[in-house]
């Protein structure tokens, strides 16, 4: 999850890296687009307040980019700011917005855009609602609303380099973060939570399209991709931050593990120790931790523990991988 010191790091020494770049000259922009949207998305215009339905829109789906489609916000990070324009309190991924420093109009903001194409899309303001703090408030015509939705779902079930390589190759899976939850200490670091004392479990968070693999799909697979009879250790990993659990983010996925964890009972030998708790804060584990094990495949742990596993789950769950 992206907070206000997240959003002046990314200004002011360098945004996250996109999934693709999109470039056009602008007698093609013009070509795609209305003028308003022109105007807002390649001039850095601002369009009326209240001048849009999108603000009191609240039903479930995805907004994209009005010029190159990528996918930049969840309507469930969607609120009533009342300040006339749409507001969200987190993008659907940490690199799908990029932030530079505003001084125009006498004023020191941080405007938002598009990291796919640079489209202005509006600013993020440190205002918002709990737990992130922040309000990206955007232009409605910057934005194009698809009728999908994407949810998410956190689990932890040992060393979160492991867990997240396993889900990563799933179809149906957007984006997969790691990071720590669970615990008494906020925004504790990797250091921190390894000693044990802040409470913290490494966790992954998963965005995912409900559309394609079901929330009880994936508890399944994690449920089977790693051992949960085993109290605060997965292999030689041992202590609660490798506890298995599932923070559950409503009542439906609650009662969906739970429903689940009864039928599993009787296929293991021992009794299942996994918790179930709702999320409360999930805080984003440092950079170097995402992507691990493709960005490190030849490190030792990487070939000694995370290939092995991953070629059992890929062989188990074929028909479940993105192609």
């Amino acid at each position: 999850m992206l907070n206000w010191n997240d959003v002046l790091r990314f200004a002011d020494a360098g945004n996250p890296t996109p999934d693709r770049v999109v470039r056009k000259s602008e007698e093609e922009w013009k070509a795609q687009l209305s003028d308003e949207q022109y105007h807002v998305t390649r001039r850095k215009g601002t369009e009326r307040p209240f001048s849009s339905g999108m603000c009191s829109l609240f039903e479930p789906g995805l907004y994209g980019c009005v010029c190159c489609g990528t996918l930049l916000f969840d309507a469930n990070e969607k609120f009533e700011s009342g300040t006339g324009w749409p507001s969200f309190t987190q993008p659907v991924k940490a690199n799908a917005i990029a932030y530079h420093a505003d001084r125009s109009h006498g004023m020191t903001r941080v405007e938002t855009t598009c990291n796919t194409c640079g489209a202005h899309l509006g600013h993020v303001f440190p205002d918002g609602p709990a737990p992130s703090g922040l309000r990206y408030c955007m232009n409605a015509v910057a934005l194009k609303k698809q009728a999908a939705s994407l949810e998410k779902a956190t689990f932890g079930g040992g060393c979160f380099w492991c867990t997240e390589a396993i889900f990563r190759e799933l179809d149906g899976v957007h984006s997969v973060e790691s990071g720590y939850s669970g615990g008494a200490v906020d925004n504790a670091n990797y250091r921190q939570v390894c000693s044990g004392s802040t409470g913290h479990a490494e966790v992954i968070q998963i965005l995912f399209d409900p559309a394609i693999i079901s929330y009880r799909e994936l508890l399944e697979i994690h449920m089977l991709t790693h051992d949960p009879t085993t109290l605060n250790q997965q292999g030689a990993d041992r202590g609660t931050q490798y506890r298995s659990i599932i923070f559950t983010h409503n009542n439906e996925q609650r009662q969906i593990a739970e429903d689940l964890l009864a039928s599993l009972k009787d296929g293991f030998r021992d009794a299942i120790v996994t918790q179930v708790a709702p999320l409360e804060t999930f805080y984003k584990a440092e950079d170097y931790h995402q992507d691990y094990y493709n960005l490190n495949g030849g490190a030792g742990y990487c070939q000694a523990v995370i290939s092995p596993k991953l070629r059992k789950f890929r062989e188990k769950f074929k028909a479940k991988l993105a192609s």
